[in-house]
C-alpha cells in the first residue's frame, strides 16, 4: 500500500501528530532552545550588549567551568543543595504516601483535609513565605513557644538550621501535590489485595509494607524524581526566606547563585556554566534514582 505526500509527513495517524506538534514546539522553545544556548555562552566569553550591537565574544574552552568549580560560593551552593535533598525527599516520599493512605481510607471530614493539605500548594508563595517569617523569626511564634530551646541565632539567621529550615518549608508547601500523585495511584491497588492480606493474618502495618508501597512503586519514583528536580532548581524559597541565600551563603542554591552571577553581577558565561553543571547532577541524580527507586523486586 503507497503511503500519500500527507501521511509521509505526519505519520500513520495525523491527528495525533497534530495534537502534539504544539507541545513539540513548546518544549523547544521554552525548554531546548535555551538549554542550547546556555552552553554556547558557557564556552564563551559572553557579556550583554546593546541591542543590535555587534560586539566580540571569543571562545574560551573550559575556562568558565573552571572559574564555577574553583568558586567557594558555587561549592557552597552544590553542598547546600544536597543537604536540601537528603532533608527533602526521604521527608516528602514518607509523609506524602502516609498521608494519602490515612486519606483514602474511610475517615470523617476526608474531602476537608484533601483540601487542606492541597491549599499551601497552590497559595502564592509570597504569602506563604510572609506566615513562616512570622513563625520563625527571632521574636516569631515558634521560638515564643520553645522559650529557653530556641536556637541562638534563630532559625532563618542560623548558618546551621538556615537550609532545613527551607527544606522544611518547601516539603510542607508542596506536600498536597504529592498526596494528589500517591492518591490517584492508590486508586488502582485492589481491595482483595488487603482482603487476602487480612486473611493471612497481616496487620495494617504489615499490608501497608507488603500491600500499599510494592503498589504504589510507579508513583513512588515520580514523586522521587519530581521532588529531586523540584528541590535542585530551589530558588524563589531562599530568595524570599533568608533574604537571598543569608547567612553568608548558607542557604544559597545553585540557581539563586546562577541569578547573581548571571544577572546582578552581569556575568551570564559563568551563570550558564553553572546551569549546565546543575542540569548535568540532576540527570546523573535522576538516572540513579529511575535505577534504585523504580527497579522491581
Amino acid at each position: 500500500m503507497r503511503r500519500g505526500p500527507l501521511t509521509r509527513v505526519l505519520g500513520e495517524h495525523p491527528v495525533g501528530t497534530a495534537f502534539v506538534t504544539p507541545y513539540v514546539v513548546f518544549v523547544a522553545a521554552v525548554f531546548a532552545y535555551p538549554l542550547g544556548f546556555a552552553v554556547y555562552m558557557s564556552f564563551h566569553d559572553y557579556f550583554f550588549a546593546a541591542p543590535g550591537a555587534i560586539v566580540d565574544r571569543p571562545w574560551v574552552g573550559f575556562a568558565n567551568y573552571v572559574t564555577v568549580l574553583t568558586d567557594p560560593a558555587v561549592q557552597r551552593s552544590f553542598f547546600n543543595v544536597l543537604i536540601f535533598l537528603v532533608i527533602n525527599v526521604p521527608l516528602t516520599v514518607i509523609l506524602s504516601l502516609g498521608l494519602s493512605t490515612a486519606l483514602n481510607s474511610a475517615i470523617r471530614w476526608r474531602t476537608f483535609f484533601r483540601v487542606s493539605y492541597y491549599v499551601p500548594y497552590v497559595t502564592a508563595s509570597v504569602a506563604v513565605v510572609g506566615v513562616w517569617l512570622f513563625l520563625f523569626s527571632s521574636n516569631g511564634l515558634v521560638n515564643s513557644i520553645l522559650g529557653p530551646l530556641a536556637p541562638d541565632p534563630s532559625w532563618l539567621v542560623n548558618s546551621k538550621l538556615a537550609m532545613p529550615t527551607v527544606a522544611f518549608f518547601v516539603t510542607w508547601k508542596q506536600l498536597g501535590f504529592f498526596i494528589l500523585l500517591y492518591l490517584a495511584a492508590l486508586q488502582n491497588v485492589g481491595a482483595d489485595l488487603y482482603e487476602a492480606a487480612a486473611m493471612d493474618g497481616a496487620s495494617r502495618w504489615k499490608s501497608f509494607l507488603n500491600v500499599t508501597v510494592p503498589g504504589v512503586r510507579p508513583a513512588t519514583t515520580l514523586v522521587v524524581l519530581l521532588a529531586t528536580v523540584t528541590g535542585a532548581n530551589l530558588f524563589t524559597e531562599p530568595y524570599l526566606l533568608t533574604g537571598g541565600g543569608g547567612p553568608d551563603g548558607a542557604s544559597a542554591s545553585p540557581v539563586l547563585i546562577m541569578y547573581q552571577k548571571g544577572i546582578e553581577q552581569g556575568n551570564p558565561d559563568v551563570g550558564s556554566a553553572i546551569g549546565v553543571l546543575l542540569v548535568i547532577g540532576v540527570l546523573i541524580v535522576a538516572l540513579l534514582e529511575r535505577r534504585f527507586v523504580g527497579r522491581e523486586d
